[in-house]
């Protein structure tokens, strides 16, 4: 399984609608083992991070009025990178082992994909669900 990121806007009547991800746009946000290996992994709570660790032990929703933070952990998270992939397991699921610097590469892409969904939702006012 994989993580997936979208994002939602509350409902005046409760609950929440989940939009769908635009052309162009990805909603890949890891493979499910990143919950601890990667945003939950020592190397991130160590920054002081306080949204993507929560991944470790369950799903995150972002609220709207959080969503700025929550791309500044995301860029905090970024100027990290070779750390964090230091972290991570070479292996991947498939395919042949992999460099430090090619983990680093992956988890950048699906930083791209949180940010670009946490500007999407800060656009309409909504939030962001990492599930």
């Amino acid at each position: 399984m994989s993580l997936s990121v979208d994002v939602y806007v509350p409902l005046a009547e409760g609950g929440i609608e989940v939009l769908d991800v635009p052309p162009g746009s990805s909603d890949a946000a890891g493979r499910e083992r990143w919950r601890t290996e990667v945003w939950g992994s020592e190397p991130v709570r160590s920054l002081g991070a306080r949204f993507l660790p929560r991944l470790a032990t369950e799903d995150l929703t972002v609220a709207p009025d959080e969503v700025a933070d929550f791309i500044a952990e995301c860029d905090l998270v970024r100027t990290h990178l070779a750390r964090i992939a230091e972290h991570m397991r070479a292996e991947p699921e498939t395919g042949p082992r992999q460099s430090p610097s090619q983990r680093a590469d992956d988890v950048s892409r699906r930083l791209d994909n949180i940010v670009d969904a946490a500007r999407r939702a800060s656009d309409v006012g909504g939030g962001v669900i990492i599930w």
